[in-house]
């Protein structure tokens, strides 16, 4: 059977893309998420800026979503001047850990 480079190609990319996947760390991410406690740690908390709204739960939340949406916010496909100020010091790792953390608990 003859395979094409290209097919080669994308099927080692696909590949070596799952497997150099970052891995999150909640023990890591317990160290990094003083930033985020300040309105996800308070149960019912509303925000006011930039306008009034419940500020969603994290804790217990999937954390690949929690992973896509800080990186909306950093490539700003989502819009929150308080998230991108904290998104944007931010490593893949960082937004990994972080998303494990919140993702391991109850």
């Amino acid at each position: 059977m003859k395979i094409t480079k290209g097919l080669l190609v994308s099927v080692l990319l696909l590949v070596c893309g799952t497997a150099f996947a970052v891995q999150g760390n909640p023990d890591a991410g317990r160290k990094k998420v003083s930033m985020c406690l300040g309105c996800h740690g308070i149960p019912d908390y509303k925000a006011t800026f930039p306008s009034v709204y419940h500020v969603p739960k994290l804790g217990g939340q999937h954390p690949e979503y929690l992973v896509k949406a800080l990186q909306a916010y950093k490539s700003g496909d989502r819009s929150h001047p308080t998230m991108k100020g904290i998104v944007e010091t931010l490593s893949e790792q960082d937004m990994a850990d972080i998303a494990a953390y919140f993702g391991a608990q109850k």
